[in-house]
C-alpha cells in the first residue's frame, strides 16, 4: 500500500487537524508507508520553550537513522518562513529530547506546492536535516502514472477541504 493509498481512505475531514485524528485512526497502515523502522510518537507533540507551548503535527523515531522524524503538514505554497518553524522544532527536540547515542532530529515539511528555486535559497543555509515535499494532483501526473490518478486524486482534495483552525497551514 502506498501513502497516497492509505491517505485517499481517509475522505471526511475539513483541516489539517481532522487529517492527523484520521492518520492516527490508520497509524500502522501510515506508518507501513513510511517504510520500515519508523515508531510513532504523537501528534502535535508538545515542545516548550521558554515558558511557551508549540506543537508538531507528526512526530516519529526511526530506528535505523536512530533519529526523531517530524513531519509538518502544511495546506498551502510552501513559504520560507515554515523552515524557520520547523528548525525551531528540529533544534527543541535535539536540545530536549534526543538521547545518547541518537543523531539529530530530521524534519520533513509537506505542501501543496513548491517553487524548486524558493525552496533552495530558503534552505541553503539551515545546518538541521529537513526537506520539503510537494505531492501533486492526477492532471499533473506523467500519462504513465495515470493509473494512480484515482489514489492521488484524495490527498489535494483533503487539503483543500474546509478552513484551518489558525489559517497558516
Amino acid at each position: 500500500m502506498s501513502i497516497f493509498g492509505t491517505l485517499s481512505t481517509l475522505r471526511n475531514w475539513t483541516c489539517l487537524r481532522t487529517l492527523e485524528s484520521e492518520i492516527i485512526r490508520h497509524i500502522r497502515d501510515f506508518i507501513q508507508c513510511l517504510g520500515s523502522g519508523f515508531c510513532f510518537v504523537g501528534n502535535q507533540h508538545r515542545i516548550e520553550v521558554g515558558g511557551e507551548e508549540f506543537f508538531a503535527d507528526l512526530l516519529f523515531f526511526q530506528r535505523d537513522l536512530k533519529a526523531l522524524i517530524v513531519i509538518e503538514l502544511k495546506k498551502g505554497k510552501f513559504k520560507p518562513a515554515y523552515l524557520g518553524q520547523l528548525n525551531f522544532y528540529l533544534s527543541a527536540l535535539d536540545e530536549q529530547e534526543r538521547k545518547e547515542g541518537e543523531n539529530p532530529a530530521i524534519g520533513i515539511l509537506l505542501c501543496r506546492e513548491a517553487n524548486k528555486s524558493v525552496v533552495e535559497l530558503a534552505i541553503r543555509d539551515y545546518t538541521q536535516p529537513m526537506g520539503v515535499a510537494t505531492y501533486r494532483t492526477a492532471d499533473e501526473l506523467p500519462e504513465n502514472f495515470r493509473v494512480l490518478a484515482p489514489i492521488i486524486e484524495e490527498v489535494p482534495k483533503m487539503l483543500d477541504a474546509g478552513e484551518l483552525d489558525n489559517g497558516e497551514k
